[in-house]
């Protein structure tokens, strides 16, 4: 078994920005060498996420009015008490998770026909690191 890792860095223009990485998420398993395995990706930070979907601009823009209406800014959040405005960049990262696994299958990564890796930014315009780890023969 093998691992390569790679960080990546973010600092968004707007608070909330979703990004394809799905270009750097290849680029690191070609440098890794790796064939058969998969590959983390992984979030840093608690008020930002990862998710595997489809690249098309209006589901982006339903999935982010579908958080919104979820977890919508308030300013009565408990979490506000400690001097923080981001209780519902907090939430948001829980709806969409900090992580996934993609599988490698002869040097690829294995995704269905549409798939995509998206980097979700709910606290932006500040720097956040996202973790690729390739493990695997």
């Amino acid at each position: 078994m093998r691992f390569h890792t790679e960080h990546l860095v973010f600092n968004t223009k707007q608070h909330r920005q979703y990004i394809n990485i799905t270009g750097q998420v290849n680029a690191a398993l070609t440098k890794s060498g790796i064939r058969e395995g998969m590959i983390l990706v992984s979030a840093m930070h608690i008020t930002a996420g990862v998710w595997v979907n489809d690249a098309e601009d209006g589901l982006l823009q339903d999935i982010d009015e579908w958080l919104e209406k979820l977890a919508p800014y308030r300013d009565d959040y408990r979490h506000h008490r400690t001097g923080e405005t981001n209780g519902d960049s907090h939430l948001k990262s829980l709806l969409v998770h900090h992580q996934v696994i993609v599988p490698v299958t002869e040097g690829k990564l294995d995704f269905g026909p549409w798939q995509q890796v998206y980097y979700a930014e709910f606290d932006g315009q500040r720097p956040k690191r996202v973790i690729i780890k390739v493990m695997g023969e």
